[in-house]
């Protein structure tokens, strides 16, 4: 059970050091990460998951879409927000886009966080026997794909064009959009959460 929630914390703070690239010195990173893993994740994590104020208001996170995504983007946001924004991000005031090295690894990523999250998701019920485990499973690929089809619709709308990066961070944001209440809801209801998540 120690692995298992330590490997949650570490997941949130590779959202936060996603966003960091590049702009901070390593030694930053681990100082971030000794506070962020032995303070501020705890605390957040306990508020719902430990009994806190959220559990006692009602507040369900099945598998961590707030507490572990949530949470590490917030602080993400908040670490883009001192460092600025990336290295050539921006010229003569108007965005660019930085595109990625490699879309088949950029895929194959995907891919196996795909497949990963069904161990993230399946196995938050602490086991196999006895609970909804195979509606997780279901509910978690049914809004990965919804997805894929928000984020591949969102695409023709504003680029007017397919766009495989972009499906594939569909996929992600449908998984993500899913994590709190994969084993509360309908599969009907889990392609709508991931497409809405994708878009």
């Amino acid at each position: 059970f120690f692995f298992f929630q330590a490997v949650f914390a570490a997941i949130s703070l590779a959202i936060v050091f996603g966003t960091m690239l590049d702009r901070t010195k390593f030694v930053a990173y681990i100082a971030f990460g000794i506070v962020f893993i032995g303070l501020i994740y705890p605390i957040v994590a306990h508020w719902t998951w430990g009994g806190g104020w959220l559990a006692q208001d009602g507040f369900l996170d099945f598998a961590g879409s707030s507490i572990v995504h949530l949470q590490g983007a917030l602080a993400a946001l908040t670490g883009t927000l001192v460092l600025g924004a990336r290295l050539g991000k921006f010229r003569d005031g108007k965005p660019q886009p930085i595109p990625g090295h490699s879309i088949p690894l950029f895929m194959l990523g995907v891919i196996i966080l795909w497949v990963g999250w069904m161990g993230f998701n399946g196995a938050s019920s602490l086991g196999a026997v006895g609970v909804n485990f195979a509606d997780i499973l279901v509910n978690t690929n049914l809004a990965a794909a919804g997805g894929v089809i928000g984020a591949t619709i969102g695409a023709l709308i504003m680029f007017r064009t397919l766009d495989v990066s972009q499906m594939g961070n569909g996929a992600i944001a449908g998984l993500v959009a899913i994590t709190a209440a994969c084993a509360f809801v309908d599969p009907w209801a889990s392609v709508l959460i991931g497409f809405v998540g994708g878009f």
